[in-house]
């Protein structure tokens, strides 16, 4: 499957199970929540979010709830989730467990 083709609903759903904290929203977005301990390290969170997102040339939706960074994720092109949107979670939950913060 080509990483920008629309992925179908049940190999989206298995892909968003292997991902800890990702959840989806509805048939086009997927969410994933990142707590921290200190407003400063969600920060530094985003700030490793948006170079990992320019990398790949594919952005988040960022929310930033004083120590809580939610990020929303689709891929405007196909019309919903694809292969992109499920590498651009992977790369983000390897760059939390880098960090200091608790899921949630």
């Amino acid at each position: 499957m080509a990483k920008l083709e629309k992925m179908a609903q049940d190999a989206a759903d298995a892909a968003i199970a292997t991902l800890p904290g990702w959840s989806r929203q509805d048939e086009k977005w997927m969410q994933g929540s990142y707590r921290f301990s200190t407003y400063p390290a969600a920060i530094a969170f985003v700030d490793r979010v948006a170079e990992i997102a320019e990398a790949m040339n594919h952005h988040p939706f960022i929310a930033i709830d004083y120590k809580k960074v939610t990020l929303r994720l689709t891929t405007w092109h196909s019309g919903g989730l694809t292969e992109l949107d499920m590498e651009s979670a992977r790369r983000y939950n390897e760059t939390y467990e880098t960090s200091t913060g608790e899921r949630g």
